[in-house]
């Protein structure tokens, strides 16, 4: 999950360098923190969160397979 939702990110953004996902393991669902550069958040989020919540879709689709939940968490 971690290196799909690196690897989304770092291909929409112009500071692919700054781009880090942290994994926080929970009791019942795992916490994607991702984190961009600050010129770069209006292209992860998209107008009105759109790409935000594309990506989010691919990522709980993907750890449905895995039979886990994942929460995406786009930090500056």
């Amino acid at each position: 999950m971690k290196e799909l939702l690196e690897t989304i990110a770092k291909s929409l953004v112009d500071y692919p360098d700054e781009v880090s996902v942290n994994e926080v393991e929970g009791e019942k669902s795992i916490i994607l923190e991702l984190h961009v550069a600050t010129d770069d958040m209006g292209k992860v989020i998209g107008k009105q969160g759109r790409i935000a919540k594309a990506i989010r879709t691919v990522i709980k689709a993907a750890a449905v397979k895995d039979n886990k939940r994942v929460v995406v968490e786009i930090i500056q």
